[in-house]
């Protein structure tokens, strides 16, 4: 793992701006030069790192007295209910008060507005007082996020998948550990693919279409078999290859089908999403194979039959396991208790996102 960069998160905590000059002396394809000064508590594992000679900015005053910070949730996300949890015993976060209950506009320091549930502005509350910090939160891709540009100017905060957000939230990522053997389930089937979503104009559907020509692929979901125990990872595990395809290619747009499809199923996943140059600043090169290194799906099937074959070779791709575990995200629940503690550490600083869309969908 020498000389590798990616993050690997411990705790999403604290928000602040931060000097881009700081942040250039981390390897370039971390990106760091195009964030927006959004930092959260991100550990990045160079050699640098490693040797000692990486230092990060302190994110937070830790002396500084706890406060109560109440967030309201506006909609519950895709209208469905459900109890929300309590922050410190869940994350050890204290201190926050969620809510669903809108009569507490005024008072709540953090509206959170999921985008896929927001109808018209006739539903917002009448007014955004100075110190609010009204949070756009939404985790679909682009290709999925209607109505974009009608945003513009009214929130101040964003929370997403990106790195860029205000807030950023991954769907997973890999924490450090004890180091460890690396131990794998048996596997007896070579490549699966679970899908829900069928579209024939997809770019991950026709890619599948031409691959399947040149290797067994069986497909499980809607449109497949059905999984086993109901459960995806029980049924991927014992396979040694896994399609972690996204709906859809957009930077940082890398969901549950990587971290808990593939990452958690120990299976190598084989990956369609954004480049991969952006996958390398969330996992190591060699933990996954991207459809991009090869000419063609002939070309991939190939290797994959050749990998197959090669018990070293295959293994390798799961050393990252010595010394990593994988976090995969928990919707909501998560998603709420680091709001609330970013709105703690982050006080009265915020910034009015005038260009939504420009933004997300670059």
């Amino acid at each position: 793992m020498r000389g590798e960069s990616f993050l690997s998160i411990e705790r999403l905590r604290c928000w602040r701006p931060c000097k881009r000059s700081r942040w250039r002396a981390l390897k370039s394809r971390l990106l760091a030069a195009s964030l927006t000064c959004t930092v959260l508590a991100v550990f990045v594992v160079t050699q640098d790192l490693i040797h000692g000679t990486m230092h990060f900015p302190l994110l937070w005053d830790s002396s500084s007295p706890p406060r109560q910070v109440t967030v309201l949730i506006w909609y519950e996300p895709f209208g469905k209910r459900r109890r929300l949890g309590d922050c410190h015993i869940l994350f050890n976060v204290s201190g926050c008060q969620l809510t669903t209950n809108r009569s507490m506009y005024q008072e709540a320091d953090a509206i959170i507005f999921h985008h896929r549930d927001i109808g018209d502005y006739n539903d917002f509350p009448l007014r955004r007082y100075s110190s609010q910090k009204w949070i756009w939160m939404n985790f679909e891709s682009p290709s999925h996020s209607n109505w974009l540009r009608s945003f513009g100017g009214i929130f101040n905060w964003t929370m997403s998948y990106r790195v860029d957000s205000d807030i950023f939230i991954p769907y997973g990522y890999l924490y450090s550990r004890k180091r460890a053997k690396i131990v794998l389930p048996r596997k007896r089937k070579l490549l699966a693919w679970v899908i829900s979503n069928w579209s024939e104009d997809h770019d991950r559907v026709q890619y599948y279409n031409q691959l399947r020509n040149y290797i067994d692929i069986d497909v499980y979901g809607r449109f497949g078999m059905d999984l086993k125990d109901d459960n995806i990872i029980k049924t991927v595990s014992e396979y040694k290859f896994y399609l972690a395809f996204e709906n859809s290619l957009h930077t940082d747009y890398i969901t549950e089908k990587l971290w808990r499809n593939a990452f958690k199923s120990s299976a190598v996943p084989i990956v369609m999403g954004p480049s991969r140059y952006n996958y390398e600043m969330f996992i190591p090169r060699n933990s996954f194979i991207h459809v991009d290194d090869f000419s063609s799906p002939r070309k991939l099937a190939m290797y994959l039959k050749f990998l197959d074959k090669n018990t070293h070779l295959y293994r390798s791709y799961f050393t990252w396991k010595k010394r990593y575990d994988v976090h995969v995200t928990s919707f909501w629940d998560e998603h709420y208790c680091t709001a609330c503690e970013t709105v703690k550490s982050a006080g009265n600083q915020f910034r009015t996102v005038s260009d939504l869309a420009g933004w997300f969908e670059s």
